[in-house]
């Protein structure tokens, strides 16, 4: 999936690319030497011309996981950041590309990393060493909001799909997203990764949220946001269930510097980047940067909140706080028990209206687990009336033996269901119980004796109360 995922980015950014004119900075290959040894690969524009007093304002692009400097440097081609305005550096990763160490997943060695880079590109005489910037995408973007809450002096932050708490991301409470984690950890050669990886990985398999917890906390920034007050723009996909809306949301709510969140149509699985609304994105990306590393073109002053329509056609609504919602109630009725293997799936009457979902749907249900049951997972999706399947969202808990009530949080996300739809809810012991194509929670080992009886489940979804989507 991963790997999927970042063949179409580079295919996409190739051909965007292609279609730019012809740059107005000399580009060149070098290499950042950091304090361990290892070597950083990197590509640095510099406008031609004289630089203006202080050097140019300068912006660094962190690519994601498993990825290189290679697709940053057909973004910052293809969307005009070498343009002439700015000094641009694009970097591979430790562990990616042609940078030699090992990969730790945004850890502390890595924004040492990312200071060092800064560092060597403030020290330069054509580039400002006070207006330098940082954009980042999924692992590039955990890696600018880790540096940024590290104390990293960015002048102003653009994040994309990302992460501020990557437990609650990857192991939401306390049952690990397996089948995307596992993807995500598949992209990382083995030589390649850190040692300490591979043992985070087997705790958060057998459900040993202790040992991953701290782990991830020293990879997180949400604890030490609300201190920061840098200009953050960041923006989270509609549909991503690796790092959901609320990864933005609660950075928003924290950060105390000028502040935008975008809501649009990239994200990892089931969104793509690029996407529809990949290049009005960036459009306020350079306006977010130009504004904020230029002082040209302000209308950044106040918090302001972006939300793109599933039905993108070139606008986005914008207010200064998230959008209002309001709960609606669903109630799958009835009580079933089933093996390891089994599930239960219910379906709803057909909504009257149009419900646009914003926000971390949650299933309140009891359940009763003998013979070593030990997980719930519940996947929604919905049905329209023209036939089209949509997977909604999903979530999964820990499970005791005997009977308990749990409330199962979904992913965090967007999701517009015309008039008509259908919802259903599956309830197992993995998301591919639903469909073998829903890797989210993967069907792992369970005693043969487990069994659960699983009573009403009751549906309650975060509506806006104004729908963006028509």
């Amino acid at each position: 999936m991963v790997k999927l995922w970042l063949t179409v980015l580079a295919v996409a950014l190739a051909l965007v690319a292609g279609e730019a004119a012809g740059s107005q900075a000399a580009r060149q290959e070098v290499s950042i030497p950091m304090d361990d040894g290892v070597s950083i690969a990197a590509t640095l524009y510099v406008p031609d011309g004289t630089p203006p007093a202080g050097g140019w304002p300068a912006v660094v692009f962190l690519h994601g996981l498993s990825g290189n400097r290679q697709q940053m440097n057909g973004l910052v081609e293809g969307y005009g950041f070498t343009g002439g305005d700015y000094a641009v550096l694009t970097f591979d990763a430790r562990g990616h590309g042609n940078s030699g160490g090992l990969v730790g997943i945004d850890g502390p060695r890595e924004v040492s990393d990312i200071r060092a880079v800064r560092d060597w590109l403030a020290v330069r005489g054509d580039v400002s060493d006070t207006t330098i910037g940082a954009w980042g995408i999924s692992y590039g973007g955990g890696g600018v909001f880790n540096s940024l809450a590290a104390g990293i002096p960015w002048t102003a932050v653009v994040t994309v799909q990302t992460w501020t708490n990557l437990f609650t991301a990857m192991m939401p409470q306390g049952l690990v997203k397996s089948g995307l984690v596992a993807g995500l950890a598949g992209s990382i050669p083995l030589e390649k990764r850190d040692p300490s990886l591979n043992a985070i990985l087997a705790a958060a398999f057998v459900g040993n949220a202790a040992a991953a917890r701290p782990w991830a906390e020293a990879r997180s920034s949400i604890s030490r946001l609300g201190s920061v007050t840098t200009p953050v723009f960041m923006a989270q996909g509609r549909r991503d269930f690796l790092f959901g809306i609320d990864q933005g949301t609660r950075a928003f709510a924290r950060l105390k510097g000028p502040k935008a969140l975008y809501v649009g149509l990239h994200g990892h699985a089931p969104s793509t980047f690029p996407a529809a609304d990949t290049a009005h994105l960036m459009t306020r990306v350079r306006a977010w940067f130009d504004c904020h590393l230029r002082a040209t073109g302000c209308d950044s002053a106040k918090a302001s909140v972006y939300v793109a329509p599933e039905s993108f056609s070139g606008q986005t609504t914008r207010r200064g706080t998230l959008p209002p919602v309001s709960p609606t109630f669903v109630s799958f009725p009835g009580v079933t028990t089933f093996a390891r293997s089994g599930k239960v799936a219910r379906t709803s009457a057909p909504f009257r209206k149009a419900v646009e979902i914003f926000g971390t749907p949650t299933v309140q249900t009891s359940i009763a687990a003998s013979g070593g049951w030990s997980r719930l997972v519940a996947v929604l999706t919905a049905r329209t009336r023209a036939g089209k399947e949509i997977v909604v969202s999903a979530g999964g808990v820990p499970t005791k033996p005997g009977a308990q009530k749990v409330t199962i949080q979904l992913a965090n996300q967007a999701t517009y269901l015309p008039s008509g739809s259908r919802l259903t809810l599956t309830l197992a012991s993995s998301s591919t119980a639903q469909s073998p194509t829903n890797v989210l929670y993967l069907d792992l080992p369970m005693s043969p004796t487990a069994r659960a009886r699983v009573g009403t489940a009751v549906l309650k979804l975060p509506a806006l109360r104004t729908p963006v989507t028509r």
